[in-house]
């Protein structure tokens, strides 16, 4: 019991892909997959084309105390509360409704939350505000509104922010207390507003900077959705990605990748985002450009070693059968170091190398990606999951491109009867970020089949399968290991607890 409190106390989920850097690496040994203990919906009304869910859901949070924090869709297509439940049983401790509203979108975008070091929650609100509640273990807290522009601003002209201004990514906040984010503006508003990226520091003050200040590119415009900004190992620079498009125009959607300072916002590196099969010795060549697409639920990840990974999507619809790229840049954004070949809607998460016993690589960890190769978009629909080493090389078998090597691979286990006629097709992983245990050397993954897995990197196997659900065509969402070992997953618009029988 005495390391089960320790572990409580120091690592809670703090936000999408357990931390601010989004490596998804668990110091919490998580339970057995073996039966599901409770679930609750994160979506009152899921909206479904045929049989297909095209909606992103954003993480759950744990608290140091253990309370799940769940952000929930309330309507067909807005309505979002945040819900804070007990690990044990599931019972609701509290709830928080939110007057936030959603950017123009195809897929759902994610409603993200946020929990910082002093264990306030964060999440969006209406006209690019920000709400907030104090002590989420307990039934009562305190709470409030905050926003970047100024609340007096806000208030003084309530319905045209609301109109004009929304959030349209995840809640990152560092270790001191300060949050990120980035949002859109539509129309006029006073003082003028720029879509881009907004700070909230812990005190409350805010401030921004448009996306084509920040890039220094007037042609930039927005974020992507769903990209949550990562910060740095010393919380010192923050990274963000910028696209040239208007909202749901899918023409263009190139852009950079960039480092800002964590507390100014003032802009130290950027570099063009290519596509891997066209690399470039000069790092702001703009030919070529990868594509950042609001329907992936792409994120910068920092590195241990402070390298930067970043989920894009190809330059030519479809020449990597849809699968995009991870590019990978070191920590100034000055060098490109090799991709991974996979990318597009998927934040990798870290695997340290004395993981993987079979491993003779220099390496000090390796990545953990999703590899599907889609059946309809030219694939041959064997989707994997794959162990990557970022510093060695193989050739893509697909794409001919020089890609991050393969260390180990899974198939999915499933037969896909969408595909009859593809030999070997499986069901996809439909995961978006992984949480990887430490101790037990795994990953915890789901499938579109409907079921959960623990990847076992000693064996290369798929272990303690779970059934959640029939198994659905849907978006993809988050794995994530709570501080007493439970595990969560959202499938088919249910955010599922899984641990062990009573004894």
């Amino acid at each position: 019991m005495e390391n089960a409190h320790a572990q409580s106390i120091a690592f809670p989920w703090s936000g999408h892909g357990h931390d601010p850097q989004h490596t998804g690496l668990s110091q919490v040994t998580s339970k057995s997959l073996q039966r599901i203990l409770w679930q609750t919906p994160v979506d009152l009304a899921p909206q479904y084309v045929g049989t297909t869910l095209y909606a992103h859901y954003g993480s759950p949070l744990i608290t140091r105390q253990n309370t799940v924090l769940v952000p929930v869709k309330t309507g067909a297509n807005d309505g979002f509360r945040v819900e804070a439940h007990d690990a044990a049983t599931g019972a609701v401790k509290w709830t928080q409704t939110t007057a936030y509203t959603l950017p123009p979108h195809n897929w759902v975008p994610h409603f993200g939350i946020a929990l910082t070091p002093k264990n306030r929650v964060y999440f969006a609100d209406a006209g690019g505000t920000v709400s907030w509640r104090d002590a989420p273990d307990a039934v009562t807290g305190a709470t409030g509104k905050i926003a970047f522009y100024g609340l007096a601003n806000y208030l003084a002209d309530t319905a045209t922010f609301d109109a004009n201004v929304k959030i349209n990514t995840p809640i990152t906040a560092d270790r001191y207390g300060n949050i990120y984010f980035g949002f859109i503006v539509a129309g006029s508003t006073t003082p003028e507003l720029q879509s881009g990226i907004a700070r909230i520091a812990e005190d409350g003050s805010g401030t921004w900077v448009s996306a084509s200040s920040a890039a220094g590119d007037a042609s930039m415009s927005r974020l992507p959705h769903n990209l949550a900004p990562a910060l740095s190992n010393d919380h010192k620079t923050l990274y963000v990605a910028v696209r040239n498009d208007d909202v749901l125009s899918t023409q263009y959607s190139f852009g950079y990748l960039l480092a800002l300072d964590s507390r100014t916002l003032v802009q130290t590196g950027k570099i063009w985002l290519r596509d891997a099969l066209h690399p470039s010795s000069n790092r702001l060549d703009t030919s070529f450009g990868a594509r950042m697409l609001d329907d992936g639920t792409a994120s910068p990840m920092v590195g241990p070693d402070g390298d930067v990974y970043f989920g894009v999507f190809e330059h030519s619809w479809g020449a990597n059968h849809s699968r995009g790229w991870l590019r990978h840049y070191d920590k100034t954004l000055m060098q490109s170091k090799p991709s991974g070949a996979f990318g597009w809607d998927h934040t990798p998460s870290v695997v340290p190398a004395a993981l993987v016993p079979s491993y003779q690589g220099a390496s000090k960890y390796l990545l953990l990606s999703k590899y599907n190769n889609y059946a309809g978009a030219g694939g041959n629909g064997i989707n994997k999951l794959a162990v990557l080493d970022p510093n060695d090389t193989m050739t893509d078998a697909v794409s001919g491109a020089v890609v991050m090597k393969e260390i180990l691979t899974v198939n999915g286990p499933t037969p896909d009867d969408e595909y009859p006629g593809v030999s070997g097709a499986v069901r996809e992983w439909c995961v978006n970020t992984v949480a990887i245990d430490r101790a037990k050397h795994s990953a915890i993954v789901h499938s579109e089949d409907g079921k959960i897995y623990r990847w076992d990197f000693h064996t290369n196997t798929l272990i303690e399968p779970l059934t959640l659900t029939p198994g659905i065509g849907e978006a993809y969402t988050p794995s994530v290991i709570g501080v007493d070992g439970k595990v969560y997953v959202i499938a088919n618009a249910i955010l599922f607890a899984i641990g062990e029988a009573a004894p």
